[in-house]
């Protein structure tokens, strides 16, 4: 089982990452992907572009380059407990893809109440997309809570390949993946890659969830009409 869509990637606009979007989309189409999702950080975190970053994306790049389709995205950061993310809403929705994560450099983990109670609000937001790398070992929550709130309010739960190079992280998506299955929920495989050369690379992620025979009609970026309905549905037909 392969991916055709690459939705979670950082370019040099985030400091800490290496890579052009032209060093990255030339990856994506070595690797074979159809789509790649441009997703920096938002301007809150301290490695994150100016704001004019995020207005420029449509006018500066083409929405189709080595012919690898892009999407326009963000990661954007939860910023209290309450699930709020630090893009403003005229933002998210002038883009294609909102990814909501929790970073601790700008929410330290709470309670494991606290914790769930920021998932939860993050769950409720409409313009979020997808639920970042939620086994971040530094911030624990109630995973069955958090996932029949996901369920609820349709959002995508994402296996991050970056992540599963974290110390515990894959003892969490042990967890999360039984939840996930148990419950119905979509998935997305992402690498949430900082350097050209981890493009499309998810092979732990497809191990795992081999191992767990996960439905493949629930991992979106797997097929294209299902990932081309989770594109198109916030700002109508991006691509057909």
């Amino acid at each position: 089982m392969n991916i055709i869509a690459d939705m979670h990637t950082h370019t040099v606009a985030s400091t800490h990452a290496y890579s052009t979007v032209k060093e990255m989309t030339e990856a994506a189409r070595d690797k074979g992907l159809e789509f790649l999702a441009i997703t920096d950080h938002t301007p809150l975190s301290t490695d994150g572009p100016h704001i004019w970053h995020f207005h420029n994306l449509h006018k500066a790049i083409p929405r189709e380059l080595f012919g690898v389709k892009i999407i326009y995205g963000a990661e954007s950061s939860v910023t209290d407990y309450e699930g709020h993310i630090d893009l403003p809403e005229n933002e998210c929705k002038a883009l294609d893809w909102i990814i909501g994560s929790v970073h601790t450099d700008i929410l330290p983990s709470g309670t494991e109440e606290q914790n769930t109670n920021a998932y939860l609000g993050l769950a409720e937001n409409p313009l979020v997309d997808v639920i970042g790398h939620p086994a971040n070992v530094k911030f624990p929550f109630d995973y069955e809570k958090g996932i029949r709130a996901f369920k609820e309010h349709d959002k995508l739960v994402e296996i991050n390949e970056s992540t599963l190079l974290w110390k515990n992280a894959e003892g969490n998506y042990r967890k999360i993946i039984p939840l996930c299955k148990k419950y119905g929920v979509s998935l997305i495989v992402n690498t949430d890659a900082h350097f050209f050369t981890a493009v499309g690379q998810v092979s732990r992620s497809m191990e795992l969830l081999k191992e767990f025979d996960y439905p493949r009609e629930l991992i979106v970026n797997t097929d294209r009409a299902l990932l081309l309905k989770r594109i198109n549905r916030k700002n109508g037909i991006i691509f057909s």
